[in-house]
């Protein structure tokens, strides 16, 4: 290595310690904020939670299918980690028009 090479390296090295320090401190400025807000009331969130669960229950089956057509789209196995229902009336009006150009017209 020449010495060029090596003070190029040293800067560099000192740029990315620099770096982690003000991330660092940005961090804790953050965790600092985020101690200071009050707690959210948990009556609230487990109520919240308990409505989105009963409304949006998803059977394995449904589960099994998303898993499998994911799985074939990416042509890998995923990892289902979240699902949530969207309701749109896009979808429907996608459906009919693909429905609606399947049909032969004499």
């Amino acid at each position: 290595m020449h010495v060029n090479d090596q003070d190029q390296l040293l800067a560099v090295i000192a740029a990315l310690r620099d770096e982690v320090r003000t991330l660092g401190e940005r961090v804790c400025e953050l965790e600092t904020r985020l101690a200071a807000l009050p707690p959210a009331p948990p009556a609230v969130t487990r109520q919240r939670t308990a409505t989105a669960i009963t409304e949006s229950t998803i059977s394995e089956e449904e589960l099994l299918a998303l898993s499998a057509a994911i799985a074939a789209f990416l042509g890998v196995r995923a990892r289902i980690r979240q699902v949530r229902l969207v309701h749109s009336a896009t979808w429907a009006q996608v459906g009919r028009v693909h429905i609606q150009a399947s049909h032969r017209v004499h």
